[in-house]
């Protein structure tokens, strides 16, 4: 190589180095296409889950508690004996009655002879008037006391029932409340409270400015998810079942309940949730993952690369969030790539490198 050439080489090695230097980059992104699919609409809450019943069991005698008849935080069946009562001061109540009641009978049939016998007597005037009203009245007056005698009778068989207490639902028993041995008071003090869950229902309120969308939706029997608060998973579907009459005017929102089988036991009682209530779904809406759509002095907007590798910013409208994906009316259009990660890092034009196993896969709405 001659002298001469030495210079020029140099200059052309600087040169190319210098190309190679301010080219840019490009950045690392992950993206997903737009699709249209079928989305539902739906009202998310926060709700409470409440038993379909509550029945706080008492007894309706008072007496010495000998018996219990179930574990607590079993299932009980409706009828089921819960509680037993000493039944013994009501057994001999009702035999004393039952005794009453066959002396007073017996006194009212001898007392309904007589009468009979001086009213033929009075015809032939062996007896006086009078004689024979005094014997139909003590008669009358036995027959009466038969019937108090009665009424007795059938309240001691009832005290004699209510000794045995049942249980008036079906449900989950919570815990004991009174132990046997001890003295229970009628009508006053609490054996357990059942819960009735098995159907379930979960409570929750919405704004006020939904109430005309529901009542809209409502004889399609609207479909209603639930799940661990603050997230979207679904651990159970019910139905709507019940809508206030009126407005919270203090809330600005309305009361709504649904019930749900929960065979499986996942919702319980004062339990909170998180609520998405369907009323309809949108079909071929279009949607993106919303980490796509960003927010800019100028709106929302999102990034689309295009063919030859670049990302170009595109305004868009956003309608609705559902879940983790956002619809859109314009900006995009169904099979664009736009980018999920990685925006912070570029601006519209700048070259991006699609990392490897992103951009074939479709949206998954059901993530």
């Amino acid at each position: 190589m001659t002298r001469s050439a030495a210079p020029f080489l140099l200059l052309l090695a600087l040169g190319c180095s210098r190309g190679r230097a301010g080219s840019p980059s490009r950045v690392p992104v992950t993206i997903a296409r737009a699709e249209q699919r079928a989305v539902p609409y739906e009202i998310t809450a926060t709700g409470t889950v409440e038993p379909r019943q509550t029945v706080s069991v008492q007894a309706q005698v008072t007496g010495v508690l000998t018996q219990v008849g179930f574990r607590e935080g079993d299932d009980v069946a409706a009828g089921q004996v819960l509680f037993q009562i000493d039944p013994r001061p009501f057994q001999a109540a009702l035999d004393q009655a039952q005794a009453i009641l066959a002396r007073d009978v017996a006194q009212a049939k001898n007392a309904q002879l007589d009468a009979a016998r001086y009213a033929d007597l009075v015809k032939q005037d062996y007896v006086t008037k009078q004689d024979y009203d005094e014997k139909r009245a003590t008669a009358d007056a036995l027959t009466a006391t038969v019937r108090a005698d009665s009424a007795a009778v059938a309240n001691a068989e009832l005290n004699r029932g209510w000794a045995t207490v049942r249980a008036p639902i079906a449900g989950r028993t919570g815990r004991l409340l009174v132990r046997p041995g001890n003295l229970v008071r009628a009508n006053t003090d609490q054996l357990v409270v059942i819960n009735q869950i098995h159907p379930i229902l979960v409570r929750f309120a919405v704004p006020a400015q939904s109430l005309a969308e529901i009542q809209r939706y409502r004889h399609n029997r609207l479909s209603v998810l639930v799940g661990p608060s603050g997230q979207d998973t679904a651990l159970a579907s019910g139905v709507l079942t019940f809508v206030d009459n009126s407005v919270d005017t203090t809330t600005g929102t309305v009361l709504l309940k649904a019930e749900f089988a929960n065979q499986e036991n996942a919702l319980w009682p004062g339990e909170f949730l998180s609520v998405r209530l369907q009323l309809y779904v949108q079909e071929k809406a279009l949607v993106v993952p919303s980490q796509a759509v960003m927010t800019g002095q100028q709106g929302a907007y999102l990034f689309v690369v295009n063919q030859d590798g670049k990302a170009q910013t595109h305004p868009v409208t956003v309608e609705r969030t559902s879940g983790a994906f956002t619809i859109l009316s314009q900006g995009v259009q169904p099979g664009d790539q736009v980018v999920t990660d990685g925006q912070l890092r570029i601006v519209s034009g700048a070259p991006v490198e699609v990392k490897a196993g992103t951009g074939d896969a479709p949206v998954d709405a059901d993530q």
